[in-house]
C-alpha cells in the first residue's frame, strides 16, 4: 500500500499543476482551453489507476508523468520568453488570437501533444522502465482510448450550434481533415523508430527534429482563423 502511494504521487503532483494554471489563465486562452482538455485526460488516467484499470500501475503513471512534463516544460519555456518546440509553438503564437475558436485550440493542443510528445514520453518510459515499447503497448492503448472518447466529447462541446453555421461549416471543413486515431497510431510508429534510432543519437536528434516541425506545421492548419 505504501508502495502504491509513492507512485501515485507524481501524477498528484501534474493535476495540481494544471489546476493552478486553469486558476491563473484567462478562460479564452488557447492554452486555457487545451489544458482544461488535458486536465480531464489526466484525471480520468488517474481514476483509472486507483480503480485498477491499468494491469501495470507502475507502467502507466511513469508513461503518464513523462507525457505531461512535456507539456509543462512547453508551457515554462513559453512562459520564460523562450522558444519552446515547433510542434507547440503556433498554440502559443495563435492563443489570444481573436478569430480562432476554441475547438481549434482544444485540438491543436491535441495535435501536438500526441503527434510529438507521446512518442518522445514513450520512449522516456522505457528508458526509466528499463524495458521495450512493445512491454508498454496496453498503456499507450488505454491512454489513446481515453482521448479519443474525449475527443467526441470535446466536439460536441465546442462545435458552434446551429445558430453559427457561417462559422460551423469552415470549421467542420478544416477539422474534419484532422483524426485523432491517426494521430495516435503515426506516434506508436514513430516511438518505435526512436528507440531503434536510441544507439545512433545524429539519427534520432534527425528524426525527432522532423517530427516537430511536421506537428508543428499541423497545429499551424489546425489554428487557421476562422471568418467572424
Amino acid at each position: 500500500m505504501a508502495q502504491c502511494e509513492q507512485l501515485t504521487s507524481p501524477v498528484d503532483a501534474v493535476i495540481r499543476r494544471m489546476r493552478a494554471l486553469d486558476a491563473e489563465l484567462p478562460a479564452r486562452d488557447g492554452v486555457a482551453v487545451f489544458n482544461r482538455v488535458y486536465l480531464a485526460v489526466t484525471e480520468a488516467v488517474d481514476r483509472g489507476i486507483d480503480t485498477g484499470r491499468f494491469a501495470d500501475a507502475r507502467a502507466a503513471i511513469t508513461l503518464d508523468v513523462r507525457f505531461a512534463e512535456r507539456y509543462l516544460t512547453a508551457v515554462d519555456t513559453a512562459a520564460d520568453e523562450r522558444r519552446p518546440p515547433a510542434c507547440w509553438r503556433p498554440l502559443f503564437q495563435y492563443r489570444r488570437h481573436p478569430g480562432v475558436r476554441p475547438l481549434q485550440f482544444a485540438l491543436a493542443g491535441i495535435n501536438a501533444h500526441i503527434g510529438h510528445d507521446l512518442a518522445l514520453a514513450l520512449v522516456d518510459a522505457c528508458r526509466t522502465l528499463g524495458c521495450e515499447p512493445v512491454e508498454l503497448e496496453d498503456e499507450f492503448d488505454r491512454v489513446g482510448d481515453l482521448l479519443v472518447s474525449l475527443e467526441e466529447r470535446i466536439r460536441e462541446d465546442l462545435m458552434p450550434g446551429p445558430d453559427l453555421l457561417q462559422i460551423a461549416d469552415p470549421l467542420t471543413h478544416l477539422l474534419g481533415s484532422w483524426s485523432l486515431e491517426r494521430a495516435r497510431d503515426a506516434t506508436w510508429s514513430a516511438a518505435r523508430a526512436l528507440w531503434a534510432l536510441r544507439r545512433l543519437p545524429d539519427l534520432a536528434e534527425e528524426f525527432t527534429e522532423r517530427l516537430d516541425a511536421a506537428v508543428g506545421f499541423a497545429s499551424r492548419m489546425l489554428l487557421t482563423p476562422l471568418p467572424d
